[in-house]
């Protein structure tokens, strides 16, 4: 399935781009005009941006790649921390955008991809002109926040945190099922993600098992130290940044605009009342709120 822009019909081109050694990343290119880079989230591909991304191509170049790890992108061997990190994940995206011929864009990620955006907003504050993040926390806050009861939703975080064997053979032995039930539980409209879509998904965690526990076990160790030592230094986000969030921090006892605020001064945080997947369920309240940051 590739995506189709909806104005003038094209094809988006798919390329794969070296962004490291031995890694290249797929990626999906449309439109024309200031380029935004689209991030996925768990469990899906590029894919997820379908809707969005043919509507922003109308005016915009919009790359919409697979994470490393994901989809048809490179799947390194998890021979050290820094392999999964956050820090080498957005290296991989502003590189991937360089090799298309663009050192600044605009970024918006979901889930996942929103932790690699953010990750890159603070790293390469020079690359990124705007950045959105679609339903997740940052990560030093993801970890504060979760705990006794509230936990239990996040209990997938704390399974692909465990030391590398166990966590991989468990979810191997019944990925779809595995996989499937974050498709099914985080989704308000079921026909967002149709049986063709979804298939897609499955398969592509199927085949991406180790890499994915890398992802999310980054994420309990060297992103969490990462994001640590920035709140020491003091480190923010300098460009005009977007959050569209369900509005979970209320159920679980929390503020997340005040949460983002601090690590986002030029924060415009948004509640949303779709389900998780929100560019799948509500594709033209996604696209609006792009389109009102890159206004900014």
């Amino acid at each position: 399935m590739l995506i189709r822009a909806s104005q003038s019909g094209d094809m988006f081109e798919t390329h794969k781009v070296s962004v490291d050694d031995g890694v290249e990343l797929f990626a999906s290119v449309g439109g024309s005009g200031r380029p935004i880079v689209l991030l996925h989230g768990f469990p899906q591909t590029h894919l997820m941006w379908r809707h969005v991304a043919a509507d922003l191509a109308a005016d915009h170049t919009v790359i919409c790649p697979d994470l490393r790890g994901y989809g048809a992108s490179g799947k390194p061997a998890a021979d050290g921390p820094s392999v999964y990190s956050k820090r080498t994940m957005a290296r991989d995206v502003v590189r991937l955008a360089g090799a298309l011929g663009f050192e600044r864009f605009a970024l918006a990620g979901h889930d996942r991809g929103a932790l690699v955006a953010v990750r890159a907003g603070l790293d390469h504050p020079e690359a990124v002109t705007h950045l959105a993040s679609l339903d997740v926390l940052p990560t030093l806050d993801m970890w504060d926040v979760m705990r006794g009861e509230s936990a239990a939703v996040g209990f997938h975080l704390y399974l692909m945190a465990q030391p590398p064997g166990l966590p991989e053979r468990m979810i191997e032995a019944s990925a779809d099922d595995f996989f499937g039930y974050f498709l099914d539980l985080w989704t308000r409209d079921p026909e967002a993600i149709p049986a063709d879509v979804r298939e897609r998904y499955l398969a592509a965690c199927r085949a991406a098992v180790p890499s994915i526990v890398a992802d999310y076990r980054a994420s309990a160790g060297i992103d969490l130290e990462h994001d640590r030592a920035d709140r020491a230094a003091g480190r923010t986000l300098s460009m005009p940044v977007t959050v569209l969030q369900q509005d979970w921090g209320a159920q679980l006892g929390f503020d997340a605009a005040a949460r983002w605020r601090a690590w986002a001064p030029d924060l415009d945080h948004r509640p949303v009342s779709c389900g998780h997947f929100m560019a799948e369920e509500d594709p033209a309240l996604v696209t609006k709120a792009l389109r009102d940051l890159l206004a900014r």
